[in-house]
């Protein structure tokens, strides 16, 4: 507790640090966030909009405001500098224009609104990489899950579908016949997707929308004795730690930037604020990765040699190993390896080594603080020389690079 000194001395030292901050010019702002944090992606926003602000913005962050019935809306009597919103529905688009403040959006729900800027993931390179981790697991059937919600934009969908055709697959889409608000009972929603359910291929892999969609599947195919991922494999297009953790089995889930989504669109803001005038457009975010977890935990290949030969490269890719080795383990000439190998994979047993090693060093750097020299002797790399080489190839950037862009989004 105080005594009566301190009480006394607390006014003074208030009134000393507001003289300060503006002896060097700071000016504490207001700055709404209209984000939810009931999820882990909000949250990680929310956090990278306090890293920017309390290392740069000086602000007072309104975080979440919701009316009475507990909608997200700004008080009628907050009067604020800017707004970073996930606009997800016209009233909200309608309260925020009211403003007339500098306005940041978060999210692909609503883009491309005129005087809003927008700091977003980006739906192609999310869709890319969730192609990637199913073709690596040798899929070669895709659907997409993704029931008629406010959570998330049609562009997740649009664009996966887009890169399974673009690959020469087809991919077959969740339309179970009703639009947006139309509340669906929890026995009626079971009924119609284990009906779609029971209409596609096996094995599938399945992109949902985000994680939420990639639990209520889950559920749906274990009430429908559909085994995961056996003959369902499921991937979250986002990430919900929880969500993803608890389901059964636990979710795969595309690891999006929220974090450097709230930074960088803290620091827009901010130039706005200060008088400056970016060019309007889109600023998109790529996704950092994907969380493997057991529900995409499965090689959907047919080819016995092949799967052998996967599983030893994944079990010792970062000891010396080369294509003679895994000869020595599978029956096969090295041309009829790499022949099966291009035909399930599209790309040779080296090309397959170097991957699971550059992925794994791309993760060390993301996670760890160790040298890079380290990081390349622990991905089966003789050097850092040839890690940075193998890694600039692949990512378009050195490691050294990539682990200061990483540092920037959350410093």
């Amino acid at each position: 507790m105080y005594g009566k000194a301190n009480l006394k001395l607390a006014p003074k030292l208030s009134s000393l640090w507001m003289s300060d901050m503006q002896h060097n010019n700071f000016q504490i702002r207001q700055v709404a966030v209209l984000v939810e944090t009931e999820d882990s992606w909000g949250c990680s926003v929310i956090r990278g909009i306090a890293d920017y602000s309390q290392n740069h913005g000086h602000w007072n962050l309104l975080i979440d405001p919701r009316d009475h019935q507990q909608k997200p809306a700004l008080p009628d009597l907050w009067n604020g500098s800017g707004i970073i919103a996930r606009i997800g529905t016209r009233s909200q688009l309608d309260q925020i224009r009211e403003r007339s403040l500098p306005t940041v959006n978060v999210d692909t729900i609503f883009e491309g609104l005129d005087g809003i800027y927008d700091v977003i993931t980006d739906d192609p390179a999310r869709a890319d990489l969730a192609l990637a981790h199913l073709r690596d697991r040798g899929f070669e059937q895709f659907a997409f899950f993704a029931p008629p919600s406010r959570r998330y934009s049609i562009n997740r969908g649009r664009d996966f579908i887009a890169a399974v055709k673009q690959a020469g697959f087809e991919c077959r889409e969740y339309k179970p016949g009703y639009r947006v608000g139309r509340k669906i009972g929890w026995e009626e929603q079971q009924r119609r997707v284990s009906r779609w359910l029971s209409t596609l291929p096996s094995p599938i892999a399945i992109l949902t929308a985000d994680a939420q969609c990639g639990r209520q599947l889950a559920e749906i195919c274990y009430l429908s004795n559909i085994r995961v991922p056996d003959e369902v494999a499921i991937l979250a297009g986002d990430t919900d730690e929880l969500l993803c953790d608890v389901c059964t089995p636990p979710l795969s889930s595309i690891a999006v930037a929220g974090r450097r989504i709230g930074y960088e669109a803290a620091a827009l803001l901010d130039q706005i604020i200060h008088g400056e005038q970016p060019a309007l457009g889109v600023r998109n975010i790529p996704p950092e990765g994907v969380i493997s977890r057991q529900s995409t935990d499965i090689l959907a290949i047919d080819d016995e040699v092949v799967v052998h030969a996967l599983r030893y490269i994944q079990t010792h890719a970062f000891h010396d190993i080369a294509v003679k080795d895994i000869l020595r383990e599978v029956p096969v000439s090295r041309r009829s390896l790499e022949i099966q190998f291009q035909k399930y994979l599209g790309r040779s047993p080296a090309e397959e080594i170097r991957r699971v090693r550059l992925e794994k060093g791309k993760d060390m750097l993301s996670r760890t603080d160790l040298p890079i020299g380290e990081i390349a002797l622990a991905c089966g790399f003789s050097n850092a020389t040839r890690f940075g080489v193998a890694f600039r190839k692949r990512f378009q950037q050195t490691p050294l690079e990539y682990r200061k862009k990483l540092v920037r989004s959350t410093s």
